[in-house]
Order: C-alpha cells, then sequence, then structure tokens
C-alpha cells in the first residue's frame, strides 16, 4: 500500500490512444492521439482501422505523456491499462503494450474495467469518492446505472443498456439529420438552438410494465426508430426537416429518461451521491438536467470536466492508482483482453 502512488494509464478501447500520469488524485498527465476523423469517413469506428492507429500511435504518444508529466518509466508505482470491456483488436494492443512496458521496467501491472474507470475519473476533479455512490455512465458503446460500495472491488451493475447505448442512438440519429460522425457533439450544438418541446418522442423503459421488470434498464432502440419515421413522414409529405428542433426533442427524451432513471436508483438505495461519467456526460442538455433533478431529490451531483468524459488514459490511471493506495494485488502477466468484460469486475488481479 503507498499513498499518492505515480501511476501510468493505457486505454485503447475504442478509436483513442490514450495515456494518464497521475500522483495519488493529481492529474500530472494526460496524452491522447485520436483517430475519429479516419472512421467519420464510414459513418463509424471501423475495428481494423481503430487498432492500426492504436499501434502506430502507442509508443509516442507514452513518451508525451512521461515528457508531459516530466518523468520516467523508472518514475513509475504502477501502470494499469484497460483490459475490457471494448473492441478485441484495439484492446489488445493496449494490453500488450502495458505488458510490454512492465515486463521492461518490473513496474507492477493492472488490467482494469473501462467502466469503472470513468467512475474513477471523477476522483481528479472532486478528490475521494463517497461510498457507496452511484454511477450513471453513459458513452457510444455502455449506458449503465452502478452502485460503487468500493471502487476497489465491489461494484453493481443495477442496470443497463437493453439494446443501443444512449451514444450509439446519438450517432444513428445524427446519421438521419445529415449531421458528421461521432453525432453526440453535433447534435448537442444544433439542441441549442432547436425547441426541446417541439415533438415529444417516446421514453423507452418507462410505462408502469415495463419499470416493474426493467427498472433501471435504458433502451434507446425505439427512440432512434421513432425519430427515423418520423423523418421519414415529413419528408414524404414534402416538408423540410427542422434539424434543431428534431436534434433537441430526441436529445431531450435521452437525458429525460437517463437522469429519471439515476435518481431514482440513488433514491430507492439510499444514496445521496451521484457520479457522472462517460462520453455522452459531456453533452450540455444532461448535465444541466441531471444538475436540477439532484438538486430537487437532495442529492449530490459529480461529474469531471468535459474532456475526461471522454475515453482517456487518466481514467485508467486514477483508477489504478486507487488500487495500489487500496493495497490490492497487480495482475497475473498473462491475463486476457477481454472484449466483453463483466462490469462488476473492476481489476484483474489474481483473475484470469
Amino acid at each position: 500500500m503507498k499513498n499518492n502512488p505515480v501511476v501510468m494509464g493505457i486505454e485503447t478501447s475504442c478509436d483513442e490512444t490514450g495515456v494518464g500520469i497521475v500522483r495519488g488524485h493529481e492529474l500530472l498527465a494526460d496524452a491522447v492521439a485520436s483517430s475519429v476523423d479516419e472512421h467519420a469517413r464510414f459513418g463509424g469506428v471501423v475495428p481494423e482501422v481503430a487498432s492500426r492507429a492504436h499501434l502506430e500511435a502507442m509508443v509516442p504518444t507514452v513518451q508525451r505523456a512521461l515528457d508531459d508529466a516530466g518523468l520516467t518509466l523508472a518514475d513509475l508505482d504502477g501502470i494499469a491499462v484497460t483490459a475490457g470491456p471494448g473492441l478485441a483488436g484495439a484492446l489488445m494492443v493496449g494490453v500488450g503494450a502495458a505488458k510490454a512496458y512492465s515486463l521492461a521496467t518490473g513496474v507492477p501491472l493492472y488490467g482494469v474495467n473501462h467502466l469503472s474507470a470513468h467512475i474513477a475519473v471523477d476522483t481528479l476533479e472532486n478528490g475521494p469518492i463517497p461510498e457507496p455512490a452511484i454511477g450513471l455512465l453513459v458513452s457510444g458503446g455502455h449506458s449503465s446505472i452502478m452502485m460503487v460500495e468500493d471502487l476497489a472491488g465491489k461494484v453493481t451493475q443495477l442496470g443497463a443498456s437493453i439494446d443501443d447505448a444512449a451514444g450509439e442512438a446519438f450517432d444513428k440519429v445524427a446519421r438521419l439529420l445529415g449531421l458528421p460522425f461521432p453525432g453526440g457533439p453535433y447534435i448537442d450544438k444544433a439542441a441549442k438552438e432547436g425547441d426541446r418541446a417541439f415533438v415529444r418522442f417516446p421514453r423507452g423503459l418507462t410505462a408502469a410494465k415495463d419499470m416493474e421488470k426493467h427498472r433501471y434498464d435504458f433502451s434507446f432502440s425505439g427512440l432512434k426508430t421513432a425519430v427515423a419515421r418520423w423523418i421519414e413522414a415529413q419528408r414524404a409529405e414534402g416538408n423540410n426537416v427542422p434539424v434543431n428542433d428534431v436534434a433537441a426533442a430526441f436529445q431531450e427524451a435521452v437525458c429525460d429518461v437517463l437522469t429519471q432513471k439515476a435518481i431514482l436508483a440513488a433514491k430507492e438505495h439510499g444514496v445521496d451521491t451521484i457520479l457522472l461519467g462517460g462520453g455522452v456526460a459531456a453533452n450540455s442538455r444532461l448535465r444541466t438536467l441531471a444538475v436540477e433533478r439532484a438538486e430537487d431529490a437532495g442529492i449530490t451531483l459529480r461529474y469531471p470536466r468535459p474532456k475526461l468524459c471522454t475515453d482517456n488514459g487518466a481514467m485508467v490511471a486514477a483508477l489504478g492508482s486507487h488500487l495500489v493506495s487500496a493495497g490490492i494485488a497487480p495482475s497475473v502477466i498473462d491475463f486476457p483482453a477481454n472484449s466483453s468484460m463483466d462490469v462488476e469486475i473492476v481489476s484483474l488481479a489474481n483473475r484470469l
């Protein structure tokens, strides 16, 4: 166990090569090399392109992070790497690099969960996480409500998306509206000029019968389909589609459900802190609505700056630092990358 350990984190679960370095809860470096522009022409992330980009970016991104922090590999107390979930090939690049650095330097290695890292990054902004807390994680591939009793080892999933994650729905609706990829930032920008009440799109899994079986779960596939049909009907009648208004109404439906269910989970579990994380947590309407509803419910809402919401190495380093400080054993060196890692596995210490 060590106070304020210096840990390097490597993140390659999707299309961004992230390398972060922290000392305790202090962020020393956050280097990111994104391949999003290479995927934009395909309208989505291409796994093979992402893997190749990680290979090319890994060594220079690690060096940039070390230079920014004014450190060398010999100064590290630990190396943490996203072992899953994510794109299999992309994960393998990061895991392979982390193992190589660990073997070359003798620095302990920690394979960690991408989703738990999105929770841990909050410590870099707001200090130690009060436990228990509710985590609302909203990203391109995951929408989850989690009970965080012990970030070092006990994280329980209360609910999750049963089809499209929120970020995936943003991308698909953006495409319908003729907006670029990735859709989230463009819909957010368009929505600021639109009318949230222009049309009321459906709120998935909020009907009484759905709340019995899927109380904390999310479904955005039906919402995406409803938007598609509405747009199709307008065009069939020769009407122009008001992009800003549709974007605002769609975004409101997503944010309404996410915040409503997170507040409900906190109330019903007697928890007074909600942690908002993941790429979609950078959405301005989600933040505003979450703040309003948390205040009304007497709940503390915590979230990191937008740059730390998207995938980055800092969040992986933050979780690694927490594990080192808590005295959690390092991972065995031959742990695998796991594209479908269980959300409740925080780290791969002594696990295969």
